[in-house]
């Protein structure tokens, strides 16, 4: 038994030693891993403390849930959720279909010239920058000297303001984001289809199948998976909204649409040197898309066998 043991330490030792290479080639990013992603959670205590800069964090009183409550209570808790979620539910149900729809039209293309231009167009403007997109975005609308309102002008029409409605903000959010990303977020279905066996398509070809029926019987089935592991990942961060883009098209007409809890935080934080309750609003946050990750990968494993863990 002691020879047994002595052997399986000695094939470990010899294994370590192997990798050791390995293991400090990874070291810088664990180090980063841990400086930039786990040091910083100390500082979630401060949702639970009446954070003063001169006192620091430890010295803080201890106030519970006090922060917690204070958002729960306040005027800006329906609103930052609900403008939140229906931005964010807004681009899962029109994003996410329409990815897959992109890569099922651009997998159908034969012509191998015409196929690279088609991607390359729908993959370039997901490489500006959110500021100039944004720039992008208030030109083009700009009820004065804009595009679409120099347009509109010529025709003898008036074009509205669009950036100061409020209900209007959603649907420029979404669709110029789903103009901007849709192309990227279609490669990784590109890559799952590329991955299928083309036995399946000659089958199908023998037995007389059409290329809707291909697409519906073969290409939708196999990328199920994928789909959804693509889904679960966007359903966790169901309330992480992004800051830049929501806060550079914000403005006084529209902010009771684009008030999220990303920009509420950073007002809170600061602008308004409330870090403890920024802290505790940032918490509630996590936590809440921590709990729909979870739940949704739930469902996805028990109804399609597919999940992150």
């Amino acid at each position: 038994m002691e020879l047994k043991t002595d052997s399986v330490r000695k094939k470990r030792l010899m294994a370590l030693k192997k990798s050791i290479p390995l293991y400090i080639l990874l070291a810088p990013a664990v180090i980063l891993l841990f400086c930039f992603a786990y040091l910083p959670l100390g500082g979630l205590v401060m949702a639970f403390k009446n954070y003063s800069p001169a006192l620091g964090i430890i010295k803080s009183p201890w106030v519970g849930f006090r922060h917690f409550v204070q958002f729960f209570h306040s005027y800006q808790f329906l609103v930052t959720i609900k403008n939140t979620l229906g931005i964010s539910i807004y681009s899962i149900l029109v994003g996410f279909p329409l990815a897959i729809m992109l890569a099922l039209m651009c997998n159908q293309l034969r012509e191998g010239l015409y196929k690279r231009t088609f991607q390359v167009v729908t993959y370039l403007p997901h490489f500006i920058s959110t500021m100039v997109m944004c720039g992008i975005i208030l030109i083009f609308l700009s009820p004065s000297h804009g595009l679409f309102a120099n347009i509109a002008r010529a025709l003898g029409l008036e074009f509205p303001n669009l950036m100061a409605s409020p209900e209007g903000f959603k649907h420029i959010y979404v669709w110029s984001d789903i103009w901007q990303h849709l192309g990227w977020d279609s490669i990784i279905y590109l890559a799952a289809l590329a991955g299928i066996d083309p036995t399946y398509y000659e089958a199908a070809t023998i037995d007389g199948a059409s290329s809707l029926q291909k697409i519906i019987h073969i290409d939708i089935p196999l990328i199920l998976p994928t789909a959804m592991i693509l889904l679960i990942m966007r359903a966790g961060s169901i309330l992480g909204v992004g800051f830049e883009k929501v806060y550079l098209l914000q403005n006084v007409q529209n902010i009771m649409s684009s008030e999220i809890i990303s920009t509420y935080v950073y007002k809170l934080g600061l602008q308004s040197a409330q870090y403890s309750l920024s802290t505790a609003v940032g918490l509630f946050n996590t936590v809440v898309n921590v709990v729909v990750l979870l739940f949704v990968n739930f469902l996805s494993k028990k109804t399609t066998q597919a999940s992150l863990f």
